[in-house]
């Protein structure tokens, strides 16, 4: 059985976004259930470095049930893999049982922590459904649907595909998921060189690969920012394309993916996602500079070269 006081510790990578931030570790403030927040600070350049060190001297009132911050700002921007590389080691190195992972932009609901930790004797890797801060009845993150290939996009068939109140073999890292330290022991930390863009999903892979137990939560909710056209649809709207207008969000995509792909489920699968690059950027949205940055990255892959996203920072 599971100790009934698990340590848990959330860590937050940011960048450069301390408004969100701010809102962020305001909602996670007095959580009953959370030991501490750590948050790494990816060299951002908007004062969020001398923010955070200004914490440590902050007067908080005797009846205030404030949740202690403690704040760490890299040398230089490591992206969100390397970001929760870190993270993850540092709330390791203070004793957490649990580690409750988010991005700055997101907001858990004040319950969604509590919510997820009754699972904690069920599962390894689980988290939240994460929900258009604007339209809450829909998703931000489409989620396809274990056994076949549907891809849904409204909370209410969400609801509808769980069982007990869990979609298992699925979730959406690292969006306020919760990972066990027996887990993290087990299959080590995030690939920090991946830099963004298919981290979180390598991670969850090699989680399964080990037979973690993977799940999300669907009482369990994350409000965040749109992200635009994400699933953007292709083929007459039989299958969508992660397309982002952002040349440093796509070459990390393209490059990582691939890998991914050709690890966790060979070349086939990989040769797969090449050809359905070259068919969005050719002829769905043709974009020939795109299929360009795209092979540029792909060759990046099979060097094992992870160094060229920085000449789109």
């Amino acid at each position: 059985m599971p100790d009934d006081h698990p340590r848990v510790v959330a860590v937050v990578v940011t960048f450069n976004r301390l408004p969100l931030l701010q809102r962020l570790l305001e909602r996670l403030d007095g959580t009953e259930e959370l030991a501490e927040v750590l948050v790494v600070d990816n060299a951002s350049s908007d004062g969020t470095g001398e923010w955070l060190a200004g914490l440590t001297d902050r007067q908080v009132p005797d009846d205030h049930p404030s949740t202690p911050v403690v704040g760490r700002t890299l040398a230089e921007n490591v992206g969100g893999a390397g970001g929760f590389h870190e993270g993850l080691a540092w709330a390791l190195e203070r004793g957490a049982d649990l580690v409750w992972l988010m991005d700055d932009d997101g907001l858990p609901e004040p319950d969604c922590l509590g919510t997820l930790l009754p699972w904690r004797d069920r599962l390894d890797f689980w988290g939240p459904v994460v929900v258009d801060e604007d339209r809450p009845e829909r998703l931000v993150f489409p989620i396809r649907l274990p056994g076949g290939t549907r891809v849904v996009h409204e909370m209410t068939d969400v609801v509808a595909a769980a069982t007990d109140g869990v979609i298992r073999d699925v979730v959406i890292p690292f969006n306020g998921v919760l990972l066990t330290r027996a887990l993290v022991e087990r299959i080590g930390l995030p690939r920090e060189e991946f830099f963004i863009w298919g981290d979180d999903h390598e991670y969850r892979l090699r989680a399964e690969r080990a037979g973690g137990r993977v799940a999300t939560v669907v009482g369990a909710r994350v409000h965040h920012p749109s992200v635009g056209e994400l699933g953007s649809p292709m083929l007459g709207g039989r299958t969508t394309y992660n397309h982002s207008p952002s040349d440093l969000k796509h070459y990390c995509m393209a490059r990582n993916n691939l890998l991914n792909l050709r690890e966790y489920r060979g070349w086939p699968h990989a040769l797969a996602f090449v050809a359905k690059t070259v068919w969005f950027y050719a002829v769905t949205r043709p974009q020939p500079g795109r299929l360009l940055l795209s092979v540029r990255a792909w060759r990046a892959a099979l060097r094992g070269d992870f160094t060229g996203h920085r000449r789109y920072l």
